[in-house]
């Protein structure tokens, strides 16, 4: 690690020369709109959620199918070393994800909802570090105070392009990368490694959960729609509340553990319009909008009569008829998921209404039976999901220490100008 610190202080005395974005890349915002058309060819979209769960994307990551123009397919192309970025969203810090094209990815085009960076001088700015310094603090903080909107965010063109981002010499940028890239590839690998254990305890998961099995063998399983079971919640009255809570907003639901965290302090003086439902321990909390995005989960006790958006369906389960976990564990199913994509609107940013929700089915056995199965989804959910122990663990140690280089190596001093 010491050699990339004595290359900056060889090549880099005085600092690092600052860019804008717009002198650098070419941003192209003109992408294709997820439709088909009878007189145009079908081609592959690289739509917001592939750069949004992507690092890199290759020949493999586009799957969507839609139709675009002759001229469009030439002029919304995908090109070994461009890089996307997410333009706008109604989560802010969803904002200035990026992806990077590790090849020509044939017979495809971007979506509108996305925007193509194609750099100007490859002998000036590395794509790899291109890619990697969209996730500095130092670039996401431009973006989060150029963001303009109320329900939606984002950032004019004009701020894009003024962008500030630090280009050091070529070798230094192909250090930073070489060292990024192998934290990268050591998380990867224990991630993916995760990623089968995880596969399998769905597998199990959705066998123990369906209703033919639970009919088969707990006996007296029947099925009741999710309204039927869960009780009344409340709405805060702000007008004469001087306390403080925390918020959990769309964001604040991990979407791969499931935990809630990044949570903000909110007052009558300042909470955004969305802040309204008050949640208690055990209520499950489902994001509908992006509803595929799958954040759900339960609220912990330390949690409790604690204020999140109305972007969630809030259930509280009444447990004289099921256990708030039983009813968790059967909304993680991709029976449950299957519904949603079925139900879900808006091709643009897709939701499912409260109501679409509550009208979905879940096999209820005895509440003997659902102790049993709960107790062994439990244990096996803490060996895929808890961040304190096994895999888990080592995976967010990773990411920490990940974090804390990357911090290190694109935080750089400016370049004095005389």
């Amino acid at each position: 690690m010491s050699k990339i610190f004595d290359l900056i202080n060889e090549l880099c005395p005085d600092g690092v020369e600052f860019r804008e974005l717009g002198a650098l890349v070419e941003i192209s915002n003109t992408g294709v709109d997820k439709k088909k058309n009878e007189h145009e060819k079908e081609v592959r979209l690289l739509n917001f959620v592939d750069v949004f769960r992507n690092q890199y994307i290759n020949n493999s990551t586009p799957t969507m199918i839609v139709t675009a123009s002759d001229r469009k397919i030439i002029d919304c192309s995908i090109e070994k070393g461009d890089v996307f970025i997410t333009p706008s969203s109604e989560i802010l810090d969803e904002i200035g994800y990026s992806a990077m094209a590790t090849e020509n990815i044939d017979n495809a085009v971007y979506s509108y909802h996305i925007m193509r960076l194609r750099i100007f001088d490859f002998n000036i700015l590395s794509p790899s570090y291109l890619n990697y310094i969209f996730s500095s603090s130092g670039t996401r903080n431009q973006i989060r105070k150029n963001a303009q909107g109320i329900t939606r965010f984002g950032l004019t063109l004009p701020k894009w392009k003024s962008i500030k981002l630090p280009v050091p010499p070529m070798e230094v940028q192909r250090e930073i990368v070489r060292i990024l890239d192998s934290f990268t590839l050591l998380t990867a690998e224990l991630t993916a490694e995760l990623t089968a254990r995880k596969k399998q305890y769905e597998f199990y998961r959705d066998f123990l959960l369906s209703f033919d099995e639970l009919d088969k063998n707990g006996g007296g399983c029947e099925l009741k729609m999710l309204g039927e079971m869960i009780l009344n919640v409340s709405n805060i009255k702000w007008s004469n509340n001087d306390k403080i809570y925390n918020y959990i907003d769309l964001t604040s639901v991990d979407m791969q553990n499931h935990q809630i965290g990044n949570l903000s302090n909110i007052s009558k003086e300042k909470h955004p319009s969305r802040a309204q439902q008050i949640v208690k321990f055990n209520d499950i909390i489902f994001a509908t909008t992006r509803p595929m995005q799958k954040r759900i989960a339960m609220i912990p006790k330390y949690l409790d009569g604690q204020i999140c958006s109305t972007g969630y369906c809030v259930l509280r389960v009444d447990e004289k008829i099921a256990l708030s976990s039983w009813v968790y564990y059967v909304l993680c199913t991709s029976i449950f998921y299957d519904y949603v994509d079925k139900f879900q609107q808006g091709a643009s940013y897709p939701s499912i209404s409260d109501n679409n929700v509550k009208k979905f089915k879940i096999p209820v056995p005895s509440l003997q039976t659902q102790q049993k199965v709960v107790e062994i989804l439990d244990k096996f959910d803490t060996l895929v999901n808890s961040i304190t122990e096994g895999l888990p663990r080592e995976i967010e140690l990773r990411r920490k220490q990940y974090e804390h280089y990357r911090e290190l190596l694109l935080n750089f001093k400016p370049k004095m100008t005389a």
